[in-house]
């Protein structure tokens, strides 16, 4: 019986190990961004989750200055030059295009952010509406793509915020 106790007390240990080293666990992705609708805007995007959080940041070059929208598109295919392959904004939950946060949004609506005036600009977002690989579609981030617009979103347009033509794309891929 002693034998057995301290067996199962062994496997208890090891189980909650385990489980601790798998909660907090991190699972970090980096992409590049292609330019496309000949434009020459280059980058880099992060996306890291622990926890259920998942925190996206994105450096960008190669901008005009000024604001511009970034969004989560349907598909991971960056093929066409003009980034429509892509598709449209990944809606997984079926709302309507709008403000990051407000009542009716995509999950794809990250928003806008600025450019300076040496084209360089940056982006981040922490969330736990997105998740990178689990298995719940309506979270999962992977095989989709990130599209930079070269105008801003005006969060009222249906179904785009009228952003403009896509002038970065990378597919969110391991």
């Amino acid at each position: 019986m002693k034998k057995f106790l301290i067996v199962f007390s062994l496997v208890l240990i090891v189980v909650v190990a385990c489980k601790s080293v798998m909660d907090s666990k991190s699972t970090i992705l980096t992409i590049n961004l292609e330019p496309k609708s000949n434009s020459a805007v280059s980058g880099k995007a992060t996306f890291s989750e622990k926890n259920g959080v998942v925190t996206f940041e994105a450096i960008m070059d190669g901008l005009t200055p000024g604001l511009h929208a970034i969004h989560i598109h349907e598909k991971s295919d960056c093929s066409s030059a003009d980034g429509t392959s892509a598709g449209g904004h990944w809606n997984p939950v079926f709302k309507k295009h709008g403000k990051w946060g407000d009542a009716e949004y995509h999950k794809g609506d990250i928003g806008n952010f600025t450019a300076d005036e040496n084209g360089k600009g940056t982006i981040s977002l922490k969330t736990d509406e997105w998740c990178i690989g689990c298995d719940d579609e309506t979270k999962n981030i992977l095989n989709k793509s990130i599209i930079v617009h070269a105008n801003p979103d005006d969060f009222v347009t249906q179904p785009t915020g009228n952003a403009g033509g896509r002038v970065a794309c990378s597919g969110i891929i391991r």
